[in-house]
This record gives C-alpha cells, sequence and structure tokens, in this order.
C-alpha cells in the first residue's frame, strides 16, 4: 500500500444503521475511505474480490455465509486484503475461529471510535493484534475454546524449520511481547528482533503477528498454562 494514497475499508455488517455509522467515521476521517458496504458474508467476499480493499470490518453473525467463513475465502483468495473482526462479546468462540481463517485481529463493538480507527491503521500496516496487553487477553479467551481434537495444540513438522533463536522469538510474541519487550528479553536489537519475526512470517507462511500466536499453539510451542504472564 502507498502511505500517500487513503487506507480502503470495506464494511461487512449485517446491520444497515451500524454499517452507515462505521462508513461516516470511515469517510469523515482523513487517510481513510470506505469502499463499499456488505451486509452479507458472500456480499463482502464478492467486495473484497471486486475492490481489493486493504482492510474489511468483519462481523461475525451474518445470515446466509457467516463471517468466519467470508474471512477464510477473502484471506485465502485476494492477496493484501486484512481482516478485522468486529464482535459483541469478547469471550465470543468466533474470534479464535476467525483469526485461524486468517483474520488479523478483532475488536469489540463498542470500542471507542478513536480506536477503532487506531485499528485500522495497525492492521493496514501489518502489525496484526493491537498491542501485547490484547495479545495477552485474546491468547487466554481463545485457547479456551481450543478443546476438539482439531483445535488442540500439537507437535509435529509445522515448527520444524525454525532455528532456536526464531523458537525463542515466537514464544516471546505468542507470549505477547512488543518488539521492544522481545529485544530486551533476548538482550539483542530491536532491528534484529524484527528481523527474526520476517523469517517467522516467511517460513510459516504467517500473514501477521496474529498467525504467529496461532502458530505457536498450533504447534505445541507454548500452550494455555503456560503461554502468557
Amino acid at each position: 500500500m502507498n502511505e500517500s494514497e487513503p487506507i480502503r475499508v470495506l464494511l461487512a455488517d449485517d446491520q444497515e444503521l451500524l454499517r452507515g455509522s462505521l462508513r461516516l467515521l470511515v469517510d469523515s476521517t482523513p487517510g481513510l475511505v470506505a469502499v463499499g458496504e456488505a451486509g452479507t458474508g458472500a456480499r463482502a467476499v464478492e467486495l473484497a474480490r471486486a475492490e481489493r480493499p486493504d482492510v474489511v470490518l468483519m462481523d461475525v453473525r451474518m445470515p446466509g455465509m457467516d463471517g468466519i467463513e467470508a474471512t477464510r475465502q477473502i484471506c485465502a483468495g485476494t492477496s493484501g486484503v486484512k481482516v478485522l473482526i468486529l464482535t459483541t462479546f469478547d469471550l465470543d468462540e468466533y474470534v479464535y475461529a476467525g483469526l485461524r481463517a486468517g483474520a488479523s485481529g478483532f475488536l469489540l463493538k463498542n470500542t471507542p471510535p478513536a480506536d477503532l480507527l487506531t485499528a485500522i491503521r495497525v492492521i493496514a500496516a501489518g502489525e496484526g493484534l493491537l498491542a501485547p496487553s490484547v495479545t495477552r487477553r485474546l491468547i487466554a479467551q481463545f485457547t479456551q475454546f481450543a478443546r476438539t481434537a482439531a483445535d488442540r495444540p500439537r507437535s509435529g513438522p509445522l515448527l520444524d524449520g525454525l532455528t532456536a533463536r526464531e523458537r525463542e522469538v515466537l514464544t516471546l510474541v505468542a507470549r505477547g511481547l512488543s518488539n521492544l519487550e522481545i529485544a530486551a528479553n533476548l538482550h539483542v536489537s530491536t532491528a534484529t528482533v524484527k528481523t527474526h519475526i520476517g523469517h517467522l512470517l516467511a517460513k510459516l507462511g504467517a500473514r501477521d503477528r496474529a498467525q504467529l500466536v496461532i502458530a505457536a499453539y498450533e504447534g505445541g510451542l507454548v500452550s494455555t498454562s503456560r503461554g502468557h504472564p
């Protein structure tokens, strides 16, 4: 994305009033522009492919195709488009599924407007989850829903290609540490941490930091009992 160009946002929610409010907020903010509205998951996928927005604000519960499946299709088939899930409940099990489907993060629908705008910018920049404190909270909440055989953390080839230092960095990312905190913990520079994270993204095929957290759990590197402070 060219930094001189506005961040293009697609709004997906089945409530017309909320979509209208979000559009007004986005369009009245310098550096952001709404490029479409979708009231269903299927329409969100269609518009994402046609408009190629930088960020999709995605509701979870929509008629027909829900936001999780829409997120999966968008992230799998539309390169460069990031999804930020909006949910009503902070213990919504669908949010974990959304992150596994490729979403870059989530926010509650009652988030203050200024925080939502910040989130859009952060997601567009490829930073994934919004802050270390949010990462810690997400880990604690989402992993309690990963109880089926398909969702349980598992060891295996997923992390086999990582160096020992990359595993250390990934563990700290999964625990919610920022780059600065990781650098202090490992006694290296923040530039070195960024390099390691770049390697992790490439080796694990992860879109952003949010996906690294998921990979750490699914690869069995960290668990609920020791994955956060």
